[in-house]
């Protein structure tokens, strides 16, 4: 994973540093939006992977990645929803707080349903 976190980086710096967004066109943004995307993903995953691990007395810690990888999910969608309105000039205060709110009602409705389960 972290293997594959780092090829996302460098992909993004690939992306970043050699597309000239004015002749790449839409693919071009398409590239940088997927590579920022799976590169946060990876990155918050390992994070919160390893935080749970450290902070948790539980001795199955792979438990904790499906966790961290959809919290992470949600996470990176945010950072690259926001970068897409930015780009796009549609960016305000309440827009950010609209998308955290329902990105936190989806990790509730998540949260919910493991409890339920049990």
């Amino acid at each position: 994973m972290f293997s594959m976190t780092l090829v996302c980086w460098i992909g993004w710096l690939f992306v970043l540093y050699f597309m000239d967004p004015f002749e790449a066109g839409s693919v071009g943004f398409l590239l940088f939006y997927m590579s920022i995307f799976f590169a946060s993903l990876g990155t918050f995953s390992l994070l919160g992977f390893f935080m749970r691990v450290w902070f948790s007395k539980e001795q199955v810690i792979f438990r904790h990645l499906g966790v961290a990888t959809r919290q992470s999910l949600w996470f990176s969608g945010l950072i690259v929803l926001t970068l897409m309105l930015q780009a796009s000039e549609f960016l305000q205060w309440w827009s950010i707080v609209l998308l955290i709110i329902f990105m936190t009602l989806l990790e509730f409705f998540f949260l919910s349903r493991k409890v339920i389960r049990r």
